[in-house]
């Protein structure tokens, strides 16, 4: 029985892909029980020719199956893997990005560690940051230095992070007696599921009287970002532990927000850096995610903390990034949709108020 899926969904990704693909080559896992699938969401550079050509040394190299799909229309990254997960056939699926560089222990660290317990829905891997410089020929060197993300930790104000992001790791957030740690949720760039975590968490959307019934994983609204976020919570509602495993090493090229921030200056900054577009969208979707999947009581509890986040962040919008309130009306259009999915959401939910609770620091 194969047991792992590899399934990339790639947009333009010419600079990354064959980096990525000679990491997925040098996997020591046996590659006759890796499945691989590739979704392009409509490249117009290179992207396809360079992935052909590399078919050969994949099918070469015993992977069963391959399969590249090109898609006409751009379907966004979660979307575009709900697409191929209906092409996996695997016990685990590993939904990764392209200008991620997997170590080659990645996959038989990962399965070795979620095979312990039926209870993990997730893994999160110890991602490191890398430049693309540090993938050229004569400069090859990815370091095990500087953190891109250990997983997702959120606070009572709501405030979602990445984990030691921008921080020199000095095994500061390993566990103490090794192995793995629970965290709050798995971040987006190399997340390695149990397949059935992913299947207990799909939802019906709401249809007319002549529509035919559909379902979502991802959210399907949310089109770029925060789906993650988004995902994360329900597993934790619907019971699924979500894990970080230090021994599962990848390196990410993240686009934006590359280093720490230290004070206002550094969060401004920060966000300039990241396109207007995405901006809006993590604006929308972040109060997409909390109206689905937030108790109420929780919030309650942590109104204080909430409501002062939420007006300094209007405030620095108002005047430094009006543009972002050009989302206001998309999300007035969408939130009778989304109360209907926190109904659905809520009804099927088998962890409480006070063990979500636990997670807001």
């Amino acid at each position: 029985m194969l047991k792992v899926t590899i399934n990339l969904v790639v947009l333009n990704g010419e600079k990354y892909i064959r980096h990525f693909l000679d990491a997925v080559l040098a996997q020591t896992y046996p590659h006759e029980l890796i499945e691989f699938n590739i979704l392009d969401n409509g490249s117009l550079d290179n992207t396809i020719g360079i992935i052909e050509n590399f078919k050969f040394k994949i099918l070469n190299s015993k992977f069963p199956k391959f399969d590249l799909v090109k898609s006409k229309s751009n379907l966004g990254m979660w979307p575009g893997q709900e697409e191929l997960l209906k092409r996996s056939s695997c016990k685990y699926v590993l939904a990764v990005a392209v200008d991620v560089i997997l170590d080659k222990d990645f996959i038989k660290n990962a399965v070795e560690v979620m095979e312990r317990d039926e209870k993990i829905g997730a893994l999160q891997a110890k991602i490191y940051r890398y430049e693309l410089t540090d993938l050229q020929p004569t400069t090859y060197n990815l370091q095990p230095t500087i953190i891109d993300t250990f997983g997702f930790k959120i606070f009572k104000s709501r405030r979602l992070v990445n984990m030691g992001h921008g921080e020199k790791d000095i095994g500061q957030y390993d566990p103490p007696s090794g192995g793995s740690v629970e965290i709050f949720g798995v971040e987006g760039a190399a997340p390695f599921f149990r397949k059935s975590a992913l299947e207990s968490c799909r939802i019906p959307l709401p249809t007319t009287h002549y529509q035919l019934p559909t379902n979502e994983i991802f959210d399907h609204d949310y089109f770029w970002y925060g789906d993650d976020f988004d995902l994360a919570w329900r597993m934790n509602l619907f019971g699924w532990k979500q894990i970080f495993a230090p021994a599962v090493i990848a390196w990410h090229d993240r686009q934006t927000t590359k280093t720490l921030r230290k004070n206002w200056m550094d969060f401004i900054r920060i966000r300039r850096e990241v396109p207007m577009r995405k901006r809006g969208l993590d604006w929308r979707n972040t109060r997409f995610t909390i109206l689905k999947n937030d108790y109420i009581i929780n919030i309650l509890k942590d109104l204080p903390y909430i409501l002062k986040r939420e007006i300094m962040l209007f405030g620095y919008i108002l005047i430094f990034e009006p543009r972002v309130l050009s989302e206001v009306p998309n999300f007035l259009r969408f939130f009778p949709k989304m109360l209907r999915k926190r109904r659905e959401i809520m009804s099927r939910a088998k962890v409480g108020p006070n063990e979500i609770g636990k997670w807001f620091s």
